[in-house]
């Protein structure tokens, strides 16, 4: 039986970085933590009770850069996003 770390075709980096979901939604956002990183995606942590959609703009003030993301799992305070692209900051978000 294989791990689904051996099944992974991308190679994960390991991080520990701040970020935030933005959802465009009256400007909102959630924080939450990028716990490892490939050029595909990622795997974040929320709070258990955020509201996160099914799409949204994950900003990484650390790298400068939002992802266009989509989420392909949840489990508990956990989510593992696609990402689809990349765009600037959006204006209104002050990090």
């Amino acid at each position: 039986m294989h791990s689904g770390e051996e099944l992974r075709k991308q190679r994960r980096r390991r991080v520990l970085k701040g970020a935030s979901i933005l959802t465009g939604i009256s400007n909102s956002e959630v924080k939450c933590t990028v716990r490892n990183v490939h050029s595909k995606g990622a795997d974040l942590q929320v709070s258990i009770e955020a509201r996160v959609p099914d799409e949204f703009l994950l900003y990484i003030p650390i790298d400068g850069i939002g992802y266009k993301s989509v989420v392909k799992w949840r489990r508990a305070d956990k989510l593992g996003v696609m990402f689809m692209g990349t765009e600037p900051k959006p204006h209104w978000h002050y990090g």
